[in-house]
């Protein structure tokens, strides 16, 4: 981890990937706005166990009590969990809390991290937590360590330059503008962000791990659409992909002469 505080992930295929961690100032002004919803939620209970009060006080007590602790700890479950790691705090300042080691994050993480928030709020407003944090070179406070989780802060997307990612490129596929519109309309909006993701990064890849990555991304792209083996040979895996996405992302570019007039009508996917 570097002094930017972010993390470095190697995976088992040798691809590696950065992870800006949050630091402990976000992740408190995210606490904070969590709270705050807690505590809204918190006073819509007590009005309805108001009314409970006036029938049996002693059990409206009792269940004000558990309800306080679902209600904090659920929360935060619920929440990490349909929003992939996202209280509403943290959406709105943007961190996630995600799988230390690149992983998928479990429901069972999402259960521990959260149990675990008292320990770590002992002996008041999060000193252990932060003690934890700032002992630790992942700023994992107890419930993470015990998770395996980290909280990091989801970068901006900025909008890739394909005009410099394509610039004095020729590509193939164009002389076939009836099989690019088809191959448009077969290959969804996930599957391009995939292929146009795999060569911004590129330069990150190991080599072997490199060429293996294009070549799998390729052979999917081959079977959705098959183009004429004079578009296609000669070229890389990866000089292919680059030809897919210029096709995917800019439909309009001028074709070459040879080119057919019938192609058809598409819809562009979007990043």
């Amino acid at each position: 981890m570097s002094q930017t505080n972010t993390l470095l992930i190697r995976t088992p295929e040798g691809v590696v990937f950065s992870q800006t961690l949050a630091g402990p100032m976000s992740r408190c002004l995210a606490l904070a706005i969590d709270l705050a919803v807690v505590m809204a939620l918190s006073s819509i209970l007590s009005a309805i166990l108001t009314l409970v009060g006036v029938i049996n006080p002693g059990f409206a007590q009792a269940l004000g009590m558990l309800l306080s602790f679902v209600v904090w700890i659920g929360y935060s479950i619920v929440c990490e969990w349909f929003w992939r790691g996202q209280t509403f705090g943290k959406r709105v300042l943007r961190l996630r809390v995600v799988d230390a080691e690149g992983l998928r994050l479990k429901f069972s993480q999402v259960v521990i991290r959260n149990l675990l928030r008292f320990v770590d709020m002992l002996p008041f407003f999060y000193f252990v937590g932060g003690i934890a944090c700032l002992l630790n070179r992942r700023l994992q406070r107890l419930g993470d360590l015990a998770a395996n989780t980290i909280v990091v802060r989801i970068p901006k997307v900025s909008e890739p330059n394909l005009e410099q990612l394509m610039a004095g490129k020729f590509n193939s596929l164009r002389t076939y503008p009836h099989l690019e519109a088809r191959l448009r309309q077969r290959v969804t909006v996930g599957e391009a962000s995939i292929a146009l993701r795999a060569l911004l990064r590129r330069d990150l890849f190991e080599p072997a791990a490199r060429v293996e990555l294009f070549a799998a991304i390729a052979e999917h792209f081959r079977g959705k659409v098959p183009f004429p083996l004079e578009a296609t040979e000669g070229i890389t895996d990866e000089q292919y992909i680059r030809n897919v996405v210029d096709s995917l992302y800019r439909p309009n570019r001028g074709s070459p002469k040879t080119a057919r007039p019938e192609a058809e009508p598409v819809a562009v996917p979007r990043p």
